[in-house]
């Protein structure tokens, strides 16, 4: 599997069109589904655009392949800051060797506010009241609180990215992610899709616990966080 270049227009302009705001240059999801946005070109009409779709004062994440290099600066966005996501993918798809766990359960929008709660102890601000909307969640509890959670956001023709990986600290060192990740990557193989993820290059656990279940690096993505100042 090769890298997936521009994977959030991607995403935006195919299965999860529908989601979409914006059109020509620059298009985001909805601030209550994810803050992601994505250029067609890393131009300065096309920050423009992006601009008009952010409230004064709104930030959001911009995600674009590296190599493509910097976004262009323009007065109506402030780059607040960088970060680089290493984007990974399984070396096979061995569907023999994944096990479910029967403890794992299906999440869905009445679950929501259990899942912000979540994610916000592991990355405040990702996971928003209607991220739900961008594919399938999946969760394991101890008693009846949701300590372990895993699922789709960015979604392409053939293709799902695993995400909202975490675990409540709480809960850590006893096989949920691991468990949880099997379970996504066994739904991918029965409905013939691919999986990808991003780590931030920084997350070193992270890598180690993906690597240990079988993913590879298949390059890198930009995440550029922008704020509209005027």
């Amino acid at each position: 599997m090769e890298e997936i270049r521009d994977v959030v227009w991607q995403a935006l302009t195919t299965v999860h069109a529908p989601l979409a705001l914006g059109d020509r240059a620059a298009r985001r999801y909805p601030s209550a589904v994810v803050p992601f946005a994505a250029l067609r070109e890393p131009t300065q009409e096309a920050m423009r655009d992006l601009a008009a779709l952010l409230a004064v004062e709104e930030e959001l994440f911009v995600g674009w392949s590296k190599a493509a290099g910097p976004l262009p600066v323009v007065d109506e966005l402030a780059v607040l800051f960088e970060i680089t996501a290493l984007q990974m993918a399984p070396a096979s798809t061995a569907a023999d060797s994944l096990e479910t766990d029967p403890r794992i359960e299906r999440l869905d929008a009445g679950h929501g506010p259990e899942m912000v709660a979540l994610t916000d102890v592991a990355f405040p601000g990702f996971f928003r009241p209607e991220t739900y909307r961008m594919g399938r969640y999946w969760g394991m509890r101890e008693g009846r609180e949701l300590v372990a959670m895993a699922g789709e956001r960015l979604a392409l023709p053939g293709l799902r990215e695993i995400s909202a990986v975490c675990t409540h600290p709480a809960y850590t060192g006893r096989g949920y992610a691991s468990a949880l990740i099997r379970h996504v990557l066994r739904q991918h193989q029965q409905d013939g899709l691919h999986s990808f993820l991003h780590v931030s290059d920084f997350n070193t656990h992270a890598i180690r616990l993906y690597e240990r279940l079988g993913f590879v690096p298949l390059g890198a993505t930009q995440v550029t966080r922008v704020r509209r100042v005027t």
